[in-house]
């Protein structure tokens, strides 16, 4: 066996860890503590497959057609429609690309490391080999390691060997980059960074996927049934042309005009682009959102189950009443049982362990000072099912002496003795009676209360048989916004209820003052264990503040909120958070929890704050909303062109859209619109209304995409067959019949407006420069060859707008008929 110094040797350093210098001259040698991912697509390959596709293809045969019959406006057109098309899908995807690799930029992995005999933080990329890590319950191992001290240390290596089973770790074992520490803490060596590490030389098998959203499946799936109806379409369109007379060229360029402007092909592209940029919108409010799928569900959340500590309150503790049956014993034993440090002023490591070190100092009982009289020889690490803490420490190279720490209730139940300043005493039950009656004071108050235990003897079974020195009580207090992000919570119809591992009396205090426990039950997690499946379903939506619960527990509760029909956010930052987080329909994790929670987790709170969950949703509600609007604006366009050519196909009219105008129609008209519907502002009552939890594209939003197709068609039918049959001409019929279907577009663009505070000025801009646009086809002569269109009257633009405002008084009539 090869002992801790051979390690240090092996990798040149020490246990004070390497110097400044030394990191840097490493740094350099070895490089970065990175995997080389997948790389992003380039965009010229990006924009090159814009023409892999199937629709582009009869695009570039129906331009070769026109070339055969010498028609090389239509050619040119057509070339340049494809083009523009390329154009609009590559920006589309490299912005989506862009925003995804924004957002991965801001999740860092972070190490504790020791360099010159200081521990620090660092991002876990500038590791080096020889560094000394410092490893606890939760943190996910930065590179492969040796480890040189283990404390009950146990990990996760199931990314690595498939086994689910957490494998016991000891001095000298090997620790492997990305497995995870699910008990227990240790010091290890770094021997592997990067790609030199186990995982990296598998990290292009396991290379991350981008995932298709489900909102994306459904949209699919109608453009699906929108192309097959498009196809069915053009094939009944071609054959009454091509009996009708008209040259088959001609017809089979309409043919597939009317394809490319009935598929919405570009629409999963929009909304993979709406939810993109929502995510980046979130990221400025500290909310990191790991998947766009999340990103759609949070808008639909219906309950929010949020931890106190940290998310609903400061994570600033401080001691604020304490109870000593012998003070000197409690310091000294806050001093040692404790593995949080204070560096320049700063704590480093739990907060709590930290407001206590705090404490202890400011009466003269220094850590560093204690350590070099009680050198610490085993630890029991903390634990949420143990709820205690427990050091072993070795006085005078001689005895050794047993401190703990931990919840009152549990500390109590192991002590049968208690110390009165040097007087040991049995404790009776009035003593017991006593403690209980400062614990409840405490609590009341809103306090967490810590109690703190020693023994002498007796040192093979530590956690037992202690003797009892005194309570502490520790004030969170809630952060500013809480109770305004609550009372929002609340008026949005979203329930939120409060997990933690507090004692009950603390918790309901807290829960009361920032208005979560109003009619609703407390329930500990001791409570619910002895509840039946059954007992607990019924009476889950009565529970508003759950307290002194197990990690594991909220796997229950997340189970059986969501069987009630329920949208569940879970927060969490530990180890034992993760499956709860996984299983919620939104695992929320905290900035500074644990990395194997983050990982497990869809959403990131950099700033821990729980207000933020509420902005997130906020935003999510926003975001479901302009994806109605622009999957009803795009769809009801698709539906109102199929419609009209069909429709006077029928009723023997001439196409009332020649194939350059289709193609103008469905890439410049139909585009632009839907992005800038895309990106509204959230509705003035976004946080007011009950959350939506059904179907985006629902049976109520697809009857008014019918109605509003039927509507495009028959004004546009109409008009064009009055056109026709007052022998006004045909390329002036057409002219204002496309003109018509334009404004149809522009105004159909107008209904998707949202009632907001923030100014449409987007939406308006984009259909100006449309109307802009529109008028220089007509009237331009350079564009009237291309377009084939005519100039037009003040009388038919009277007609046009008079018909195409039929469209906003059908959705002001469905929207009243049809929630």
């Amino acid at each position: 066996m090869r002992k801790m110094e051979d390690i240090l040797s092996k990798y040149q350093t020490s246990q004070k860890g390497l110097s400044q210098s030394e990191v840097r001259k490493r740094q350099g040698k070895y490089g970065r503590n990175e995997l080389e991912e997948k790389k992003p697509t380039p965009p010229i390959v990006l924009f090159l497959t814009q023409f892999i596709d199937a629709l582009i293809a009869l695009l570039l045969i129906a331009a070769v057609a026109a070339f055969a019959i010498g028609d090389v406006i239509d050619a040119i057109v057509i070339l340049i429609a494809v083009l523009l098309n390329a154009i609009f899908g590559f920006i589309q995807e490299y912005r989506s690309q862009k925003a995804v690799e924004t957002l991965k930029n801001l999740m860092t992995n972070t190490a504790v490391v020791k360099r010159d005999n200081e521990i620090s933080k660092i991002d876990a990329i500038g590791l080096t080999i020889g560094d000394i890590v410092i490893l606890d319950e939760g943190d996910k191992i930065p590179a492969d390691l040796i480890l040189i001290e283990s404390k009950n240390l146990s990990v996760d290596e199931s990314q690595l060997t498939g086994e689910s089973e957490a494998v016991s770790k000891k001095s000298k074992d090997e620790l492997y980059m990305d497995s995870n520490i699910t008990s227990g803490n240790g010091i290890g060596i770094v021997s592997k960074i990067g790609m030199e590490t186990s995982i990296g030389k598998i990290a292009e098998l396991v290379q991350e996927e981008s995932e298709e959203t489900p909102l994306a499946k459904r949209v699919g799936k109608l453009g699906k049934i929108l192309s097959l109806i498009a196809i069915i379409v053009c094939i009944f369109v071609f054959i009454i042309e091509f009996f009708r007379g008209v040259p088959l060229v001609e017809t089979f360029m309409t043919a597939v005009s009317l394809a490319v402007a009935a598929i919405p092909e570009g629409l999963p592209a929009v909304l993979t682009l709406t939810l993109a940029l929502g995510m980046q919108e979130m990221a400025k409010s500290d909310a990191i959102v790991k998947r766009l799928l999340s990103v759609e569900t949070l808008g639909s959340c219906t309950v929010i189950c949020s931890d106190k500590t940290g998310t609903l309150t400061e994570n600033k503790m401080t001691v604020k009443k304490s109870h000593f049956t012998n003070k000197d014993k409690t310091l000294l034993i806050g001093s040692l049982c404790n593995n949080s440090t204070i560096k320049n002023g700063e704590i480093i490591g739990n907060q709590t362990d930290g407001a206590i070190l705090k404490f202890c100092e400011d009466n003269y009982y220094v850590k560093k000072e204690l350590e070099k009289e009680y050198l610490r020889v085993d630890e029991i690490p903390l634990d949420s099912n143990r709820k205690m803490m427990t050091t072993l420490h070795r006085l005078n190279d001689e005895n050794t002496i047993v401190f703990s720490k931990g919840a009152p209730e549990v500390i109590i139940d192991r002590c049968k003795h208690i110390d009165n300043n040097g007087s040991i005493e049995i404790i009776t039950s009035e003593i017991k009676e006593t403690l209980m009656k400062n614990i409840g004071e405490m609590t009341d108050n809103a306090l967490r209360v810590i109690a703190f235990a020693y023994k002498t003897e007796d040192i093979e079974n530590p956690e037992e048989n202690l003797i009892f020195t005194g309570l502490v009580g520790l004030f969170d207090s809630p952060k500013k916004n809480t109770k305004k992000a609550i009372a929002d919570c609340i008026g949005a119809g979203i329930e939120v209820k409060m997990i933690t591992g507090d004692h009950a009396k603390t918790a309901e205090a807290i829960a009361r003052d920032i208005g979560i426990l109003t009619t609703g039950k407390v329930i500990t997690g001791k409570e619910l264990d002895a509840l039946s499946d059954e007992e607990y379903f019924e009476i889950a939506d009565d529970i508003q503040v759950y307290a002194r619960v197990k990690p594991i527990q909220k796997m229950r509760i997340v189970e059986t909120l969501k069987k009630k029909g329920n949208i569940v956010a879970m927060t969490g930052d530990g180890v034992n958070d993760a499956p709860a987080l996984k299983n919620a329909s939104i695992g929320v994790a905290m900035g500074n929890g644990t990395d194997v929670a983050k990982e497990s987790a869809d959403m990131i709170l950099q700033d821990n704050d729980f207000s933020t969950i509420v902005k997130a949703i906020e935003e999510g509600r926003k975001i479901y909303d302009n994806i109605k609007r622009f999957v009803k604006f795009q769809v009801s366009t698709n539906v109102g062109a199929i419609m009209s050519i069909v429709g006077a196909s029928i009723l023997s009219l001439p196409i009332p859209f020649n194939p350059v105008q289709l193609l103008w129609i469905n890439i410049v008209m139909d585009g632009p619109p839907a992005q800038t519907l895309g990106i509204e502002g959230a509705e003035k009552d976004v946080m007011q209304r009950n959350p939506e939890t059904g179907d985006i594209l629902n049976r109520n939003i697809l009857i008014k995409i019918l109605i509003s197709g039927l509507v495009m068609a028959i004004g546009t039918i109409s008009v064009f067959a009055y056109y026709i049959y007052t022998n006004i001409g045909t390329k002036k019929s057409m002219t204002v019949a496309f003109t018509l279907f334009v404004m149809y577009q522009l105004f159909n663009a107008y209904n998707g407006k949202a009632n907001s505070d923030k100014s449409s000025k987007y939406l308006l801009m984009g259909i100006l420069l449309s109307l802009v646009l529109q008028i220089l086809i007509i009237y331009l002569p350079q564009l009237q060859i291309i377009f084939r269109t005519t100039g037009i009257t003040i009388f038919d633009w009277i007609i046009i707008i008079i018909v195409a405002f039929t469209i906003i008084l059908a959705d002001k009539i469905m929207n009243r008929i049809i929630k």
